[in-house]
């Protein structure tokens, strides 16, 4: 797939389809059509030796636009960790403030993720290591100049940047990076300071465990925080893993402790998917969801269970509210936990996205944990033959010392475990900072819902004469 061209800096534009979109509100279906279009770049953007190059993703709808107006408007999804199609189903304010604003809509996908691989089917095969050198924020955020400044065509067009999570924390350094290219940027729950030495490493689990608290009863938490000991002593015999193993329906049965702990890993990754997409009506982003899940999990788990196995099938009905809600699914395969794209996302934790995780064990329902740098380099170097460089984000874009950004808005719901990483307070009064008490995992990025709370309408009321005085000041 990589081939060579006269200059690395060439772009070509290739329509592929024409797709129909429909954008996640809440069960209602709101439908748009786009292009899907590619886009050439180098394989290194930093390398004068080489001329490598191949296609990255996009999808292009201009059905809003003036074509009047010299100066349309340039609304630019920043693409994170999986395919761009799904963030584009799922950010339905960018079509909505589109309409208003008469922009230009691009979602850029991120290279290694959906169908931007720069070395096809073996971009991750583990006998080619090297192939994962050019999976980085900078050569991602290179692509997305370059894609940029040919979509301007040398016209000042005004570019607006938006990014939920990942991408939000890619949106907000796109600004600070390319501030020439780009207006203003909307960075919905991103974490830009999810980093070591900056943020508590047990904040997402505190946060997520206040979710589950206040969902229905105590009770709920304190369930959770038994079930621990209860899988962990039935996985200790022949007879309790399959116990496990026919109560949770595993396409795979338990049979050793790795096992058993892939099991429990899975689990403990639920309940934080869980608690990002608490929205407050039907969703499918990470999986088929009903209304506030947490609630619809903690209900199986109102009352406390002393006995291993009562609690385990507590346990069993209340978590096939995330695996098992359409009651579509035969059995239970852990290997899958989202729609998110899991394996490039462990590439980057491991080389520069570490966020270190732990938890005491008391403070929170989940299982003790500590956070061992060796171990999870160890672990990275083993699977990729990646050394994770902990503070190169740090070193790159600043981690709380933001003061010189401007024209960026930090959006964050209190019900997000990402919040603990978030930017909370203004560094200067050219950032601006909204909070939402009531919004879950970027709920303002979404399509506007009859359930929306009024703290959700409120900020994307705000976030949206933000931006629009970044494009008239522009």
């Amino acid at each position: 797939m990589i081939g060579s061209i006269g200059a690395a800096a060439a772009a070509i534009c290739i329509i592929i389809c024409t797709a129909a979109l429909q954008v996640e509100s809440g069960g209602a279906e709101v439908k748009f059509k786009y292009e899907i279009k590619e886009f050439q770049v180098p394989l290194d953007h930093f390398s004068f030796l080489s001329n490598a190059t191949f296609n990255i993703r996009y999808l292009y709808n201009d059905s809003f636009v003036d074509k009047k107006n010299a100066h349309t408007p340039i609304f630019f999804y920043t693409g994170n960790e999986g395919d761009i199609e799904l963030f584009a189903q799922n950010t339905g304010f960018m079509w909505e403030l589109a309409e208003k604003q008469r922009a230009l809509l691009i979602f850029a996908e991120h290279r290694y993720y959906g169908k931007s691989l720069p070395f096809g089917a073996s971009t991750f095969n583990a006998s080619m290591p090297d192939h994962l050198a050019y999976f980085t924020v900078e050569q991602t955020l290179e692509d997305y100049a370059m894609l940029i400044t040919f979509l301007r065509n040398d016209l000042p067009l005004p570019v607006v940047a938006f990014g939920g999570s990942y991408g939000g924390m890619l949106a907000a350094w796109f600004r600070m990076k390319y501030p020439h290219l780009v207006a203003g940027a909307l960075a919905a729950s991103a974490p830009i300071l999810q980093f070591p030495g900056i943020t508590d490493c047990d904040i997402f689990y505190r946060i997520v465990t206040s979710v589950f608290q206040n969902a229905y009863n105590s009770n709920c938490t304190t369930n959770i925080g038994r079930s621990w000991k209860t899988f962990e002593t039935l996985g200790g015999t022949e007879a309790g893993k399959k116990q496990i193993s026919d109560a949770f329906h595993l396409c795979n049965p338990i049979k050793n402790d790795a096992d058993l702990k892939k099991f429990l890993d899975y689990i403990e990754e639920v309940y934080g998917n869980l608690a990002m997409v608490n929205y407050p009506y039907n969703s499918s982003f990470l999986a088929p969801l009903p209304a506030y899940p947490v609630r619809q999990v903690c209900f199986y788990l109102k009352d406390l269970h002393q006995n291993d196995a009562d609690l385990l099938h507590a346990m069993a009905s209340a978590l096939a509210v995330y695996t098992n809600y359409t009651n579509s699914a035969k059995c239970l395969d852990i290997s899958v936990n989202s729609n998110a794209d899991e394996s490039g996302w462990n590439v980057q934790t491991c080389n520069q996205m570490v966020m270190p995780f732990c938890s005491n064990g008391t403070d929170t329902m989940f299982r003790p944990s500590n956070w061992n740098f060796k171990e999870f380099s160890d672990k990275c170097y083993k699977d990729y033959r990646l050394t994770p460089k902990p503070y190169d984000i740090i070193l790159r874009y600043g981690g709380r010392n933001i003061e010189t950004a401007t024209n960026i808005i930090f959006s964050n719901g209190l019900l997000d475990p990402w919040s603990g990483g978030g930017v909370l307070q203004a560094p200067n009064n050219k950032v601006d900072i909204i909070i939402l008490p009531e919004g879950a995992h970027h709920l303002d990025l979404r399509h506007s819902d009859p359930a929306d709370p009024p703290s959700v309408r409120d900020a994307r009321n705000k976030e949206a004469a933000i931006i629009a005085r970044w494009i008239q000041e522009f």
